[in-house]
């Protein structure tokens, strides 16, 4: 399964890690997602979701259905 949040679409990122003497090597900045189920007042029950912490904050503050609506 992929790493990306289904609300907000966020992905794992590329970037360096830096030592002190400035030497470069790649890693991955990995989103911080978790599983949740969220009840969905539509269909009257629960659904799984792989969702962000921003994810989560943003389905508090506009909804459910506002927040996968405005995803998909």
């Amino acid at each position: 399964m992929a790493r990306v949040c289904e609300v907000t679409g966020k992905r794992p990122m590329s970037g360096h890690n830096v030592s002190h003497s400035n030497r470069k090597t790649k890693r991955r900045f990995l989103p911080n997602l978790h599983e949740r189920k969220i009840f969905c007042e539509d269909t009257g029950r629960f659904v799984r979701v792989r969702v962000s912490r921003k994810g989560l904050k943003l389905i508090d503050k506009v909804g459910v259905k506002a927040a996968l609506k405005d995803k998909g």
